[in-house]
């Protein structure tokens, strides 16, 4: 629609800002009028009508099978069109139009901002299928005109409520309507079965709707004068209520047709069966992190106790074994420390990848700087919880084995994110400026148990490739070459 106004028209983004709204909103008035609608806009010169968007009704039959959204008709050829434009009303006169066999009754209602006529809304209603109508189709009806008279007036749609339209009640779900003083009209069967499920004993009919519904919702206090008002239409608001029974969602709108309020349309669905499982949902989510929670917390405690019987070892080895696998343990529960604030099972890499880069800086404060490059991204949980232990074990090694004692050194942790593919890679480097590797070294069969680990977690687990070499400007060079799920 955007590319037809600017091609076409004259119209200011403010007033395509206003077709958009009404756009948004004319499903239910094509529901309503049981018609296909045509918006019809005139085009720079004046010479001619240009359709930027179309609607075919849930309710009823269509009355075009091809896609009518860019067309050109010329000024003259459709008299109805000229004659709501012109004139600023809406036009039903003539007979109807005959389209592939299929009699079609056509009405013009002209849709208007601040006074001005923007275009035109063809109403194309097929008439193949006229019976005598029931209540609700007359009150389809009914309503269908009165919203088409607040169009020509300028009037509906109504700006700032429209939050997420395909998320709200339409005709079909549930439809009342109401008069001046918020009493039910007339209630549609699914209305009133929502009602029903709601804790409504009683037939809707006759009763005030804002009344009832505050009664139904549950309150410990007086009667919810904010809800009664909701409920009674005195306001464009969209809002739930639940009841003992049920959650029935609400869409209340004003019918203004010739500029002061004779009633209200509320449009409701019962979104019960949608909520509880949005409840199950959260509740899984919430035990999930719990799990998280309770795993990091596990954790803790063990690197706590390997903590504690490292202080008490006499032997050297003995104790920096134990402090090993404090760190090993200590990468798993940052993992999960970090599952345990999200609500899914993927997790920004990038702060644990800090997080054990600090955890391991550690073993050797103020001699050697470790930084980070680059962007590991977004990750699932079982590549994280590996990958983060593949780190813990690259970066243990490289200050253990590349600096002496006391030396001063660098080592930098570069990641480069893929393109969001199928097929999309993740490839970490890690270098130091140290000593470099020893004589004839191989390391896909030294025997460290860092490297052991490091190969199987890569290799094994994550279906990736380890190399291990000397660097183009001295001490080490590690790579990872990692297959991950296109971020989201």
């Amino acid at each position: 629609m955007n590319d037809l106004v600017r091609q076409h028209t004259a119209l200011s983004d403010s007033d395509l800002e206003w077709l958009h709204l009404l756009v948004s909103e004319w499903q239910l008035l094509s529901d309503l009028s049981f018609a296909d609608l045509v918006l019809w806009v005139p085009t720079l010169d004046g010479t001619r009508y240009v359709s930027v968007a179309q609607m075919r009704p849930n309710t009823g039959p269509t009355s075009y099978q091809d896609d009518m959204v860019g067309h050109l008709v010329p000024r003259g050829r459709r008299p109805l069109l000229d004659a709501a434009l012109d004139e600023g009303r809406i036009v039903r006169e003539g007979d109807p139009e005959w389209r592939e066999e299929v009699p079609v009754r056509v009405e013009s209602i002209p849709v208007r901002r601040d006074g001005r006529v923007l275009g035109v809304i063809a109403r194309n209603t097929n008439l193949l299928t006229v019976r005598t109508p029931s209540r609700l189709e007359l009150t389809y009806l009914q309503s269908a005109s009165d919203l088409a008279q607040m169009i020509a007036a300028g009037s509906f749609p109504y700006p700032g409520e429209q939050s997420d339209m395909d998320s709200l009640p339409r005709a079909g779900d549930g439809l009342v309507r109401l008069d001046a003083d918020g009493f039910v009209q007339y209630a549609s069967p699914n209305a009133l079965s929502a009602y029903h499920r709601l804790g409504l004993a009683a037939d809707l009919v006759g009763q005030h709707l804002g009344q009832i519904t505050a009664e139904l919702a549950p309150s410990r206090g007086p009667v919810d004068e904010a809800l009664v008002k909701l409920a009674s239409g005195y306001a464009p608001r969209n809002f739930e209520v639940e009841g003992s029974g049920g959650v029935i969602q609400l869409r209340a709108i004003p019918l203004k047709p010739k500029g002061s309020r004779i009633g209200s349309l509320v449009l409701l669905r019962d979104v019960t069966e949608l909520r509880r499982r949005e409840r199950e949902l959260i509740t899984k989510d919430a035990t999930i992190r719990e799990i998280h929670h309770r795993v990091k917390n596990n954790l803790q405690t063990v690197a706590a106790l390997l903590r504690l019987q490292a202080r008490r070892m006499d032997s050297d080895r003995g104790r920096e074994a134990l402090n090993e696998a404090v760190r090993r343990v200590g990468s798993i529960a940052i993992v999960h420390e970090t599952l345990s604030q999200n609500l899914d099972e993927r997790v920004e890499f990038d702060e644990i990848a800090d997080r054990v880069i600090a955890m391991v800086a550690e073993i050797s404060p103020g001699k050697v700087t470790c930084r980070r490059n680059g962007r590991f991204g977004i990750l699932d949980a079982e590549v994280a919880t590996p990958l983060s232990m593949v780190l813990t074990e690259i970066l243990q090694n490289a200050l253990e084995h590349a600096f002496a004692p006391g030396e001063h050194g660098t080592v930098e942790v570069s990641a480069v994110r893929g393109e969001p593919r199928a097929d999309a890679r993740l490839l970490i480097t890690v270098r130091d400026d140290g000593r470099g590797l020893p004589e004839g070294f191989d390391p896909q069969k030294a025997g460290n148990l860092g490297l052991q680990i490091v190969r199987t977690l890569v290799e094994g687990e994550l279906g990736g490739t380890f190399d291990m070499r000397p660097g183009s400007e001295g001490g080490t060079k590690v790579v990872l070459d990692i297959p991950v799920r296109p971020q989201k």
